[in-house]
């Protein structure tokens, strides 16, 4: 029986529909001309959606193509090549007049703040609305309702020389809010804040997410910042997006090289240098394997190593690791030994419970 034509209002009901993409990168290349006439490619054949009012986060190295990325979006640069759609308009083609409207459903904060040093904290945050022609009396009751948003009330007044680093940046989110955006770009955004700082802004861009229903695309370089809030992930690395997914998918099984490398750093995926100094790629005789091993799922907190010695009597030398939570689900990350003997028997065994293992080498 087909469902009645109002059933999308039922809320439970829309949590079943997948979120239509409200920005949408269909082919996108971007070619820089060279210095010496060899033209450069900073992004090749790019396709990436985001779905309306998720968080996603771009990650990759310095030159990957991050920057680049987030400047077509909103229409500061055009592809070379494919199209760039935001909330139904095809930012690549339009007109300027048509994309200085455009970009008002388009927000964006950056690394370092770009406030206006001689307006305070109060015009800064209107100056998006002047430049809009907004009304001139309903203008300070929007600041106002902007600032209180980000915790700023009381320092309305204040020039950007008398605010601190998490300070500017609240501020830059209250302009970037400004006109009611519904997309929210997040360049690098607390990559100059302390690490105290940089929670509070990124637990004040989950709440703006959560309550204003608005979708953010941040670029980062930290995996720490996606993991705070992203809810999916892109990694991109020489102009190419090389992996996409859920941030705990990828986060606990990265299948690409570039993703694995920045996880190297995680606690608990790197190896200790008097591990990581004597490994080697062949068999030891009476050595040990070096294998890591990933929770997750329904298993994420068993105690597996203990059975692995109570049932098979093996001994697993814990090298490293880590346990933690990613989007509220549990995981963790354990670096074993385990003689070379006992390496097929241990591999099996942790399979029977659905673990992911990873044999990284043999040391003597």
């Amino acid at each position: 029986m087909n469902a009645p034509l109002g059933y999308l209002d039922d809320p439970a009901l829309q949590r079943l529909v997948p979120a239509e993409p409200i920005v949408r990168l269909e082919g996108v290349s971007k070619v820089y001309p060279g210095r010496h006439g060899a033209p450069v490619s900073a992004l090749d054949g790019i396709d990436l959606t985001v779905a309306k009012g998720s968080v996603l986060g771009v990650i990759g190295r310095s030159g990957a193509g991050k920057s680049t990325l987030i400047r077509l979006v909103n229409g500061l640069e055009k592809p070379t090549s494919g199209h760039v759609i935001v909330d139904g308009a095809d930012i690549s083609a339009l007109p300027e007049k048509a994309l200085r409207h455009a970009r008002r459903s388009i927000g964006m904060i950056f690394q370092h703040f770009n406030l206006l040093s001689s307006r305070t904290a109060a015009e800064n945050v209107a100056l998006p609305l002047e430049v809009a022609g907004y009304d001139k009396s309903a203008i300070p009751a929007r600041v106002d309702e902007l600032l209180a948003l980000v915790g700023l009330s009381d320092k309305r007044n204040r020039y950007p020389s008398e605010l601190s680093g998490g300070q500017k940046q609240r501020v830059g989110i209250a302009r970037a809010l400004a006109t009611n955006p519904k997309v929210l770009l997040s360049d690098e955004a607390t990559s100059a804040l302390d690490p105290e700082t940089t929670r509070s802004i990124l637990d004040l861009l989950s709440r703006i997410n959560a309550e204003l229903g608005l979708t953010i695309l941040l670029i980062t370089h930290e995996m720490a910042v996606i993991r705070s809030i992203a809810k999916e992930v892109a990694v991109i690395d020489g102009g190419r997006i090389v992996e996409k997914g859920d941030v705990f998918d990828v986060f606990t099984r990265p299948q690409h090289a570039v993703t694995r490398s920045f996880l190297a750093d995680e606690t608990g995926r790197a190896l200790p240098p008097y591990v990581a100094d004597r490994l080697r790629p062949d068999v030891q005789p009476g050595g040990q394997a070096v294998v890591r091993i990933g929770f997750r799922g329904p298993h994420a907190t068993d105690p597996v190593l203990a059975r692995l010695a109570r049932d098979l009597n093996i001994e697993a030398n814990i090298l490293a690791g880590s346990v933690d939570e990613i989007a509220g689900r549990p995981c963790g990350t354990l670096v074993v030994g385990v003689p070379e003997a006992s390496l097929d028997k241990t591999l099996a065994f942790l399979k029977q419970y659905g673990l992911d293992t990873e044999v990284l080498g043999h040391v003597a």
